[in-house]
């Protein structure tokens, strides 16, 4: 196969999706088999949440994975030695596969060493989603991903995550976090993130006053998602009067809110 052709079956495959690209595409014949390792079809990497067989608040339940079908039927076809396999070992695995050209990374719970791998191994990162809210994103991390655009953020934001990001991610322009939000954070933003364009509170937890301050401060936000938070009234008058100048404003609050 030439590599002409290794390219366009890169750009076919890279939009199959993960299971299929490990397990399905490459059993069907050789050439198809050495088309999927053609980074071209690792630039968007959506790794889907894994079933463990721990307790979710269990430090090791991120690598206690034998009851996840799909990791299951990754062993038996790759013929990999189970005693040795890991949630962090397969996501080195599938990292390895962009070669240093991912632009998207999806990441379920998992560790650490993880999140420190994607960020050595993805200088080129320009959208990462990491919605659950027990993998934390250490500060320090976030120099290495100096082309982001897009974070997406299940653990609690703080201002030196917003300090860092305002740094060294000059071309950030849609923010979306899944748990609370407090005074601090809400006045980071506005202060060291002013050119947000598109901010996502869904499903977070936001205080009617912290709210007011991001509507107030964000002077360049187009889209504020508010759907499914707790902490305010969606049919506050003075925030709805704010939410006026935005071209896209959406809030549904949750009499109950429960969080991720």
């Amino acid at each position: 196969m030439g590599k002409l052709e290794q390219r366009l079956f890169g750009n076919v495959f890279g939009r199959v999706g993960l299971e299929s690209l490990l397990l399905d595409v490459p059993f069907v014949c050789k050439s198809w088999c050495a088309a999927t390792l053609n980074p071209s079809c690792w630039l968007s990497i959506d790794i889907p949440d894994i079933v463990t067989d721990r307790m979710m608040f269990d430090p090791l339940a991120m690598e206690s994975w034998k009851f996840d079908p799909f990791l299951k039927r990754f062993v038996h076809e790759y013929r990999i030695n189970k005693t040795n396999f890991s949630v962090t070992a397969f996501i080195k695995f599938v990292i390895n596969r962009s070669k240093g050209h991912a632009t998207f990374v999806r990441l379920p719970l998992c560790s650490q060493a993880s999140v420190e791998y994607v960020a050595d191994m993805c200088p080129n990162l320009k959208d990462l989603s990491s919605p659950n809210m027990l993998t934390t994103i250490h500060p320090g991390l976030i120099q290495k991903w100096k082309h982001l655009e897009s974070l997406t953020l299940g653990c609690y934001i703080t201002k030196d995550i917003i300090s860092q990001l305002s740094i060294h991610c000059k071309n950030l322009r849609r923010l979306h976090i899944k748990s609370g939000i407090g005074e601090t954070a809400s006045s980071a933003i506005v202060n060291l993130l002013p050119n947000i364009k598109y901010l996502s509170l869904r499903s977070a937890y936001v205080f009617r006053d912290h709210l007011i301050i991001l509507l107030q401060g964000c002077k360049e936000l187009e889209v504020l998602d508010a759907r499914d938070c707790g902490g305010f009234d969606e049919g506050d008058d003075e925030v709805l009067k704010l939410a006026s100048r935005i071209t896209s404003f959406s809030s549904r609050v949750l009499k109950y809110w429960l969080g991720f």
